[in-house]
């Protein structure tokens, strides 16, 4: 933890990651939920502002394996092969600390009173040290490569393209075809149509779908136009 405490330190920018770092560190022991919730918070805290820095477009709600990802992205690390699968495996790790967080914290959704008593016997002390450990090993790496890579010209793949961004609502085709295909996901009380929560979570794979679906509506309408006429 130590370490992480240095780069903040070293790097003002950073200075408010620190109340994430005590809560951390102060709960390890007494409420591991509480830790865990707050290593999840700070590698989103760390991965947002990079693609905000960087002007990289994020989704509505996006996962934590998806911030860090395009964090990556961002650093222009996107094109190398070993980086990549670093950044991809290191992603996971995002994504498990954020089901840990949900499986076990108190308020992430309600939970039966035995299993509040018995939250925390669900991680031992090997695993909490590994979950922190690796939290930390990604959270320096990041901040450590956004600040000395900050003044490098970085190609970024995912920065927001000068063309105007699709309007959801004018794109009722291709909603109602993807919806046809994919129907609703339901979340307890909430209902949400696959084509919106598309959009929402991943903007740039709802435009290439969109892109493919008009080029197959103007294939087809291009073959009907050339069938002979009887």
């Amino acid at each position: 933890m130590e370490k992480l405490r240095a780069t903040i330190e070293k790097y003002g920018h950073w200075k408010e990651l620190g109340d994430y770092v005590d809560r951390m560190e102060a709960h390890l022991e007494v409420d591991f939920s509480l830790s865990i919730e707050n290593a999840k918070a700070l590698l989103e805290s760390i991965g947002k502002e990079i693609c905000k820095s960087k002007s990289i477009t994020l989704g509505t709600v996006p996962s934590v394996n998806e911030v860090l990802r395009k964090s990556f992205r961002a650093l222009g690390y996107s094109n190398d092969n070993l980086v990549k699968i670093i950044s991809t495996s290191l992603g996971t790790i995002g994504h498990e600390i954020g089901t840990l967080r949900n499986e076990i914290s108190p308020t992430s959704h309600g939970k039966p009173l035995d299993e509040l008593r018995e939250r925390n016997n669900k991680v031992d002390l090997l695993t909490r040290d590994f979950l922190i450990d690796s939290t930390v090993i990604v959270a320096v790496f990041l901040i450590r490569a956004f600040e000395e890579r900050k003044d490098e010209a970085v190609q970024v793949e995912d920065a927001e393209p000068s063309a105007e961004r699709l309007k959801y609502d004018e794109s009722e085709d291709f909603n109602d075809s993807w919806d046809e295909a994919f129907g609703e996901f339901i979340m307890g009380t909430y209902s949400y149509p696959a084509s919106e929560i598309l959009y929402g979570v991943d903007y740039k794979a709802y435009e290439t779908e969109y892109n493919a679906f008009q080029a197959n509506q103007l294939e087809e309408e291009t073959e009907e136009s050339n069938e002979p006429f009887d």
